[in-house]
């Protein structure tokens, strides 16, 4: 095990055995190999990002929000937001190779223009088609304006998986948990803004303001990326690596024993988050009005900062993946409990202590990949973990929305319901949606318990024990002078 354990070191960092030259994957490791940090270049690379992501989301939100209001129906949200999974888990793989085939900065501005393009058009179906053909969910239109939307919203996580590896390209090895924190504060931030403001604009401007919005904001963060400079070493050419690399990226996943575990154990946790994609927004609307919402989610949406900054002030501890899995568990009986009454303080209470938890897990799980896997290799890694990741919330999301419009939620109103589930869910509107929060937490806190009595953990956690910066003769700022 220790033999496997060290071997992204080495391919990272080390010299080649005399006698033999570099592999094409074995370029220095920027997070060990005395580049040096660039706080400046990873601030600015991480506000550029921030402010891309605020625009997408912002988009991605008023169209969910503008969707339901129009037509009422959870399905139509669920297809909605499965289907944006699915594209991401899609494209994931592609992305993450393209990532490790390019510069950094390259791979963000084909993103940003990706998104301007698609802004664009969506801007032109929408003011060309009229409304009632827009909505209508057998329809064409509807499925054209989401495509084209989804598509703009989703080429961004091409500037996000970049994102990740910049961490790696500009911070000291032993500061990665703390600037995936300040990734999540910055997010958060974001995600605030993104709420707030998409609830207003649909609710008091409309939707075609608002898509005109985000389509002339998107090209703030364009004009800033074309001035700025990241520093990188020349990217490693790899012949026998194709456009989606699955391969390479499986096998520097199972380069690092318990590794695939962890992204297991992530597309599971996926499969409960899917609730939470399909059902927060309609149990929400059904509380507040749209404008109401927006802001009540911005407050709940606090949390997301509060978690991204205590994890950049404190990080993860010793071991990040135990770090994970308590809090998945407690993330669990937050699901149990903040629905249980169709009370608002409980609700929003709920889903500020949710988003305070989230960034930890997020950060807990890009610190072992980026600890553990080569810098030349991260790109296709963290695509690959996307995949499966991705490709989970969806399942659940297109599973759970109809189950719930069709059965559950009719079943919970019905005096039946009523009778048999009362004692445990009270009375409201919202009550079949409670159902499901209640056994989604439940799922998880048994997925968290059995993920923590594996073999795989344990050996993960040795495997990141043996590739800490320690281990390595030091991070950036401590290893020799490079050349």
């Amino acid at each position: 095990m220790d033999e496997h354990a060290a071997r992204p070191l080495s391919a990272a960092g080390a010299e080649p055995p005399p006698g033999e030259s570099p592999s094409p994957d074995a370029a220095p490791h920027p997070g060990a190999a005395g580049m040096g940090p660039n706080t400046r270049t990873f601030l600015h690379v991480l506000v550029n990002t921030a402010v891309a992501g605020l625009t997408t989301n912002f988009l991605w939100f008023a169209v969910v929000f503008w969707v339901y209001l129009e037509t009422r129906s959870i399905l139509a949200t669920g297809v909605l937001s499965g289907t944006f999974m699915i594209l991401i888990a899609a494209c994931s793989m592609w992305f993450g190779s393209l990532v490790d085939r390019m510069r950094k900065q390259r791979v963000m501005l084909l993103s940003a223009w990706a998104t301007l393009a698609a802004f664009i058009l969506g801007c032109v179906i929408y003011f060309s088609v009229p409304s009632e053909q827009l909505l209508r969910f057998d329809g064409p239109w509807f499925w054209v304006f989401s495509l084209i939307v989804l598509a703009g919203c989703v080429v961004e996580l091409l500037r996000s998986l970049a994102l990740s590896t910049t961490v790696t390209l500009l911070v000291p090895a032993e500061r990665h948990a703390n600037a995936n924190g300040l990734v999540g504060t910055v997010q958060g931030l974001a995600f605030i803004a993104t709420s707030v403001f998409s609830g207003l604009s649909v609710g008091m401007l409309g939707m075609g303001a608002t898509i005109v919005i985000a389509t002339v904001c998107v090209a703030v963060p364009l004009v800033h990326l074309h001035l700025l400079r990241i520093p990188e070493p020349v990217v490693a050419r790899d012949p026998g690596r194709s456009a989606v690399d699955f391969r390479g990226g499986m096998a520097a996943l199972l380069a690092v024993p318990g590794l695939l575990a962890l992204v297991i154990f992530s597309t599971f946790n996926n499969l409960a988050s899917g609730a939470f994609m399909a059902l927060t927004d309609p149990y929400g609307l059904t509380m507040f009005p749209v404008e109401v919402w927006g802001l009540v989610f911005g407050l709940a949406s606090t949390g997301f900062v509060i978690g991204g900054l205590t994890v950049a002030k404190l990080g993860l501890g010793r071991n990040p993946i135990r770090t994970m899995l308590i809090l998945v568990g407690v993330i669990g009986l937050v699901s149990v409990l903040f629905t249980i009454r169709e009370w608002p303080w409980l609700f929003i209470l709920g889903i500020w202590v949710f988003m305070m938890l989230m960034p930890a897990v997020e950060a807990a799980e890009q610190t072992v990949i980026q600890r553990v896997v080569p810098f030349e290799k991260q790109g296709r890694v963290f695509g690959l973990a996307m995949t499966f990741e991705a490709a989970a919330a969806p399942i659940t999301a297109l599973l759970i929305a109809p189950t719930a419009e069709f059965w559950i939620v009719p079943y919970l109103g019905s005096p039946e319901g009523q009778r048999e589930w009362g004692w445990l869910l009270g009375e409201g509107e919202s009550r079949g949606i409670g159902f499901i929060f209640v056994w989604t937490g439940i799922a998880m806190i048994v997925l968290a318990g059995g993920a923590a009595l594996t073999r795989s953990y344990r050996t993960l956690s040795r495997s990141y024990a043996a590739a800490s910066p320690s281990a390595a003769g030091g991070a950036a700022g401590d290893s020799a002078p490079a050349g």
